[in-house]
């Protein structure tokens, strides 16, 4: 199964929901919910849609920013997209959560700005004239999107399973801290304008907050992975704390990745423990990087081969309106670790 919390991304492997929308009993079905994400789903049940694609979201940008590394977010079997024992508590499972998080929070956002869900809608709270921005004020109107729906919904879905456990758990208060990092992270906004006036003068401009792309989410969260602290547990009066483990470590901020465990180097495939290897990857024979073929294949070689590529080439534009193209074949060598 995946690490707890994790669960509700198994939604991103299902076909659809629409027995769920028109039957909210069906929540119970859905695989890998726990009991209160199952009575979230019960009571929100048309923004369950949303929570698909916030699932889809993260694993798709999860992919994307660790594609080049050992651990690369794929599949080993069916549904378990993330691994199981071996990245609990590591900073691998740190961002995993702060992903998911942020994925939830970031369409069901989006649902709410696109009128999808009848309980939300635009951010009409940002009203009046500004005197900011390039070009001197404008006016706020249009639809700024609802953040404050959107995190309140990812709190409510992504945290309450490690809430229901107590706060007194290590794990616990790591993944509740970097799930709100990745919502911080997901919530920061950007100002997007109209003009209005005659022949595009510019004379008035109407502005709205927007949410900045998934992508640069996923970029700086792994830029957080990279920079993550190393904390470890400390009794503070009645409470429990995670405190950098090394004085050394500058003091995390609530934008921060947090993580409790070293994480295993991934180089050999251990099915029970979730670690898939990196034998059969592809990898870049003259990188230094982690994505070249030396740290990639952890010291045990690759083997070499030939392949044939068809490509479009010789395009030319005709009249009207079309683009003719040949198709190109080279032989292009590939590698990947032994």
């Amino acid at each position: 199964r995946l690490p707890r919390k994790q669960t509700d991304l198994y939604l991103a492997k299902q076909p659809s929901l629409r027995a769920v929308l028109q039957d909210p009993s069906a929540c119970e079905g859905l695989p890998g919910l726990l009991e209160e994400q199952v009575r979230v789903c019960r009571r929100r049940v048309g923004a369950m849609e949303a929570v698909k694609r916030g699932a889809e979201l993260a694993v798709e940008e999860c992919q994307h920013q660790f594609q080049s590394r050992r651990w690369n977010c794929s599949m080993l079997q069916g549904l378990q997209v993330f691994g199981k024992v071996a990245i609990q508590g590591t900073r691998e499972s740190a961002f995993i959560h702060a992903i998911s998080a942020a994925g939830v929070a970031f369409a069901v956002t989006h649902a709410c700005s696109r009128g999808e869900l009848e309980k939300c809608g635009c951010d009409r709270k940002i009203r009046g004239v500004s005197a900011e921005g390039e070009g001197g004020g404008f006016q706020w109107s249009g639809c700024s999107d609802n953040l404050s729906y959107g995190i309140a919904f990812s709190q409510a879905f992504v945290d309450n399973p490690e809430r229901s456990r107590g706060t007194s758990s290590s794990r616990v208060l790591m993944n509740l801290h970097n799930n709100e990092a990745g919502r911080k992270v997901s919530a920061g906004t950007r100002v997007e304008c109209k003009c209005h006036g005659v022949s595009g003068s510019c004379e008035v401009r109407t502005c709205w907050k927007v949410m900045p792309p998934f992508r640069k989410v996923g970029n700086v969260l792994k830029e957080k992975f990279e920079g993550a602290t190393e904390v470890h547990p400390k009794q503070v009066g009645s409470r429990k704390l995670l405190v950098p483990k090394s004085s050394r470590f500058k003091p995390y901020t609530a934008h921060d990745l947090v993580y409790l465990l070293a994480s295993p180097d991934f180089c050999n495939r251990d099915p029970r423990r979730g670690v898939f290897g990196t034998s059969g990857r592809r990898c870049n024979r003259t990188s230094p990087a982690m994505d070249g073929c030396e740290l990639l294949c952890c010291g045990r070689g690759f083997h070499s081969a030939r392949e044939e590529v068809v490509e479009r080439c010789s395009c030319k534009f005709r009249w009207c309106c079309s683009v003719k193209c040949k198709q190109c074949r080279h032989l292009v060598e590939t590698h990947s670790c032994r």
